[in-house]
């Protein structure tokens, strides 16, 4: 079992910057697939980067892919999504989630384990 819990959000400006976190429970966080997803109001659930257990390597959408960057401290069970140049379409509640030794996906059922999210609102 996993409980994840998000922090960082707020509300920032158009061109801005936010930093996600996510801490993760439990002491084997190196065995999980970790990713972003993000809703927006009134559309569904999306991909927004993912970050491979083993590796680490990384995978966005492209509707983020050079202005987010995702990582991950294993010693301190957290991973982070780094969001710059902030557009007023970033806005959406975001939420990581987790699976064991699962290559990364774009899928929301591919995934076991889910934060509450955090809010994230930039204006224009």
């Amino acid at each position: 079992q996993v409980q994840l819990v998000e922090s960082g959000g707020g509300l920032v400006q158009a061109g801005g910057s936010l930093k996600l976190s996510c801490a993760a429970s439990g002491r084997t966080f190196s065995w999980y697939t970790m990713v972003w997803f993000r809703q927006a109001p009134g559309k569904e659930r999306e991909f927004v980067a993912a970050i491979n257990w083993g590796d680490g390597s990384t995978y966005y959408a492209d509707s983020v892919k050079g202005r987010f960057t995702i990582s991950r401290d294993n010693a301190k069970n957290t991973v982070y999504l780094q969001m710059a140049t902030l557009k007023s379409e970033d806005t959406a509640v975001y939420y990581c989630a987790a699976r064991r030794w699962g290559t990364m996906s774009p899928l929301i059922s591919d995934y076991d384990y889910w934060g509450q999210g955090t809010q994230v609102t930039v204006s224009s």
